[in-house]
């Protein structure tokens, strides 16, 4: 069975930099297409925050961002751990959320920011960005 774990999450002050991590236990990162981030505020819709997909050597990987979290956030891939990071720098308060991790099993379109096009879900980790 696919699980997903985040951690990484807690509380920061505007400014501060926190490193998110996905794990995945049931089946390694190779076998999979895409991972993303997403989060949800308190009343708010999930959104998209980051995505990195890759060929299926893994040779080759490309990610994406939301434009809120752009030139701040930087999602990266460590093969040899089975890990995936969300790195935030320059937090804010907007930033405040709960964040997920996500896996495409086989995605090769561009909609990388859709809800839908990831198999699997991580439970979440909460961050919290005080001003």
């Amino acid at each position: 069975q696919v699980q997903l774990v985040e951690s990484g999450g807690g509380l920061a002050q505007a400014g501060d930099s926190l490193r998110l991590s996905c794990a995945a236990s049931g089946r390694t990162f190779h076998s999979y297409s895409m991972v993303g981030w997403f989060r949800q505020a308190p009343g708010k819709e999930r959104e998209f925050v980051a995505a990195i997909k890759w060929s299926g050597a893994i040779l080759y990987a490309i990610s994406y961002y939301a434009d809120s979290v752009k030139g701040r956030f930087t999602i990266s891939r460590d093969n040899a751990k089975n890990m995936v990071y969300l790195q935030m720098n320059s937090l804010k308060p907007e930033d405040t959320a709960v964040y997920y991790c996500a896996a495409a099993k086989d995605y090769s379109g561009s909609r990388y920011y859709t809800r839908g096009v990831y198999d699997y879900w991580g439970q979440g980790t909460q961050v919290t960005v005080s001003s």
